[in-house]
């Protein structure tokens, strides 16, 4: 159960950026989200295969690097767009 807490801590991030977007605040929300995976990230790399638990899906280094681009990715495009219907 322990092993399941940092995936648990992702999750209740995103969890938390799902109502900021039903909130009508999407930035927010999505730069929660970039948050959230490079939180993801910090943790894979810190913890060991068995405490990362549902945060290893691949190697550590795959895992790192993906969770960290996208969650760069999600920020850059959070906060370039401006002005549109979303504003």
């Amino acid at each position: 159960m322990l092993a399941q807490l940092p995936f648990a801590v992702v999750v209740a991030l995103v969890a938390v950026a799902a109502v900021r977007i039903g909130m009508y605040h999407w930035r927010q929300g999505a730069a929660l989200i970039g948050g959230a995976l490079l939180v993801a990230a910090v943790l894979r790399a810190a913890l060991s295969d068995e405490q990362a638990g549902l945060l290893q899906i691949r190697s550590r280094p795959i895992d790192v690097l993906s969770y960290a681009c996208f969650g760069l990715l999600i920020l850059f495009v959070t906060l370039t767009i401006t002005g549109g219907p979303l504003g």
